[in-house]
């Protein structure tokens, strides 16, 4: 079976052409019936940067855009996401200590808010740990968090959150606080039971049923593109081979493809999703 003429979106992947194959990675995308990516910052570290101050981490934003160019010289259609990673608490706070990794976390998505509103980027990334981390380092985390809400909101944007497994139903009162629609906060590698919007894994076993029963949510490969680990955490073919494998054996209608690929992420992310 041909797969329909449906854009294939990947809501959610990494490309590198200094730690992985780059390139050829979203080549691969493109050749499997890819058409749109979400290209998210890596973090700091990724680059060799190890940040100081907010300023710091505009090398890893200008990185991830002139990407964003590369790719797009190859057919595919390119939406930086721009942030700091959340794990770049525990990083930063071995070298100057909490409260001024907090801060300097902050600055860099005032920084990459910045480029949201000159329209280099559509949304932003942050979240908190997904790892076991103190309490301190969690408040720490959410008040950096909630300033990436704020900073949605401001911006009229997306933001992105890389958090612990499941619902992450306290997201809910602050997005609320900090003025920014739920609709607008995603859930990167979420499960289905978070009210914020759900991007899954492409290997997502529930994807077929989700989908028949109308649950709003994209589809993500999370392909970190590092050498270090080929295909983690599935490969960029993924989110095209899935998709055409729904379809193919009945499981999702033309109807759910479209909704997942393009109805859901232009509604999110305020873009308009189409065939190229």
């Amino acid at each position: 079976m041909k797969l329909p003429a449906i854009p294939i979106t990947d809501d959610h992947i990494h490309i590198d052409p200094l730690n992985g194959r780059g390139i050829e990675a979203a080549k691969d995308f493109r050749r499997s019936g890819g058409t749109h990516i979400f290209l998210v910052t890596k973090p700091s570290w990724s680059s060799g940067i190890e940040p100081s101050s907010g300023e710091d981490y505009r090398e890893v934003f200008e990185r991830t855009l002139r990407v964003a160019d590369d790719i797009r010289e190859v057919g595919v259609v390119v939406y930086p996401v721009l942030g700091v990673h959340p794990a770049e608490i525990s990083r930063l706070a071995g070298r100057m200590g909490l409260e001024e990794a907090a801060g300097v976390m902050m600055a860099g998505l005032d920084l990459a808010a910045a480029y949201v509103q000159e329209g280099a980027a559509v949304a932003l990334k942050s979240g908190r740990p997904h790892y076991e981390a103190a309490p301190e380092v969690l408040a720490a985390s959410n008040a950096v968090l909630y300033h990436a809400l704020e900073l949605g909101a401001d911006c009229g944007c997306a933001v992105q959150l890389h958090a612990e497994s499941g619902p992450c139903i306290d997201v809910l009162p602050m997005a609320k606080r900090a003025g920014i629609p739920v609709e607008r906060v995603v859930k990167h590698f979420a499960t289905p039971d978070t009210p914020l919007v759900p991007s899954l894994i492409a290997r997502h076993e529930g994807i077929p049923a989700l989908a028949r029963a109308g649950l709003r949510f994209s589809m993500e490969s999370d392909y970190m593109d590092e050498n270090a680990r080929p295909g983690a955490v599935v490969g960029p073919k993924s989110v095209p081979r899935f998709t055409r494998r729904y379809l193919e054996e009945g499981l999702i209608t033309e109807e759910d493809a479209w909704r997942i690929h393009a109805g859901t992420p232009s509604r999110t992310y305020g873009v308009e999703i189409s065939l190229p």
